[in-house]
């Protein structure tokens, strides 16, 4: 990777993440997407990229950044996409990758101030990453959270993860009803006491290492 070509927008430790217009650096985000067109099935873009910003993350040792990984975004998504694309590739799989670019996906989605989905369909590795993910942020959050119920919408708003994903995700785990009109969210005492059990420690990402700022805003990366 080149610092003339991308903007280094997240560092920590030996993770980086670079960000790459597909505007600016058309041919290399081609080249992007056909390497991801070997690993996913229902992968078809990779000709127009001009409307979409790429998010390529890096593991950094004495020979230089490794690409582990990347994600597309769209510039404008009416329908609050996060996430058009996204792939691990096959090496760094099952390394705790896969869950570190969906939640810097995810803490973009935060500072913008929007809550988001990925763009559907998902592979099927894609999907089962997901529900991990949004299953273990809701259980954390739960394990936090004050009094005996909460509301999806604040549910929503704290993680930047859509209503729906977050329905879907506690009607499978048995955590919400539908009650007065809303629905419910439950914090079930055994759900709870299991999550501290396991003492989840997979690795997120640091809000404090962004240097981001919306390009809607206006402003580029810092």
């Amino acid at each position: 990777m080149y610092a003339s070509i991308v903007h280094q927008v997240y560092r920590k430790d030996e993770l980086s993440v670079w960000q790459v217009d597909g505007r600016k650096h058309r041919q290399y985000c081609q080249q992007l997407c056909l390497l991801a067109k070997f690993f996913l099935d229902h992968k078809t873009l990779y000709y127009d990229v001009e409307p979409f910003l790429f998010y390529v993350m890096t593991n950094a040792d004495d020979e230089g950044c490794h690409v582990v990984g990347y994600f597309s975004k769209e510039k404008n998504s009416f329908l609050n996409y996060n996430v058009s694309c996204i792939l691990t590739l096959p090496p760094y799989q099952r390394q705790g990758y896969g869950r570190l670019l969906i939640d810097f996906s995810y803490l973009l989605t935060k500072v913008e101030g929007k809550v988001g989905s990925p763009e559907t369909p998902l592979s099927d590795l894609g999907l089962i990453s997901y529900r991990s993910y949004w299953k273990e942020a809701l259980l954390r959050r739960l394990c936090s959270a004050p009094g005996p119920t909460l509301c999806i919408r604040d549910l929503s708003k704290d993680l930047a993860i859509a209503s729906s994903d977050i329905v879907s995700t506690l009607q499978e785990r048995g955590l919400m009803k539908y009650w007065k009109g809303k629905h419910i969210v439950l914090k079930k005492q055994e759900v709870l006491e299991e999550v501290s059990r396991r003492a989840y420690r997979a690795r997120c990402v640091e809000a404090a290492c962004l240097r981001w700022a919306p390009p809607a805003c206006g402003a580029p990366p810092r």
